[in-house]
């Protein structure tokens, strides 16, 4: 490693919403989950993706249909035919609304990121 070369600072945002009066949000983890969700139709096979508990899908999912006041994932018990799980239609729009606002502020950060602040390095 070059240690004469200097290192500029990148960009990480973590953005969620939260509601009010409330404890619960909805953030990056809980869009990943709905995403996996929808392109798996199974919750067991969407923990598995990203390395999370049941339990924990579970949790999130419930603190995400108390943040935002609809159903997101409707759910079938397993047998012969195997359960599954899909997006509610509220949670394809929700899904697809969010994507896209998500977008919008990456964007909107980026474009700050590169006015005032990319051009300071980290020497080392």
């Amino acid at each position: 490693m070059d240690k004469s070369r200097n290192k500029r600072l990148r960009l990480r945002l973590k953005l969620w919403l939260s509601a009010e009066q409330s404890d619960s949000s909805f953030g990056d983890g809980k869009w990943q989950l709905l995403e996996a969700i929808e392109k798996t139709e199974s919750l067991k096979s969407t923990c598995e993706k990203l390395g999370i508990s049941y339990r924990k899908a579970w949790g999130n999912l419930k603190n995400a249909e108390e943040c935002l006041k609809f159903p997101l994932v409707t759910k079938s018990r397993g047998g012969k035919t195997h359960g599954h799980s899909n997006l509610t239609e509220q949670g394809k729009a929700w899904v697809e609304a969010y994507s896209k606002f998500h977008r919008d502020v990456e964007d909107a950060a980026e474009t700050a990121y590169s006015k005032y602040l990319e051009n300071f390095e980290l020497k080392q």
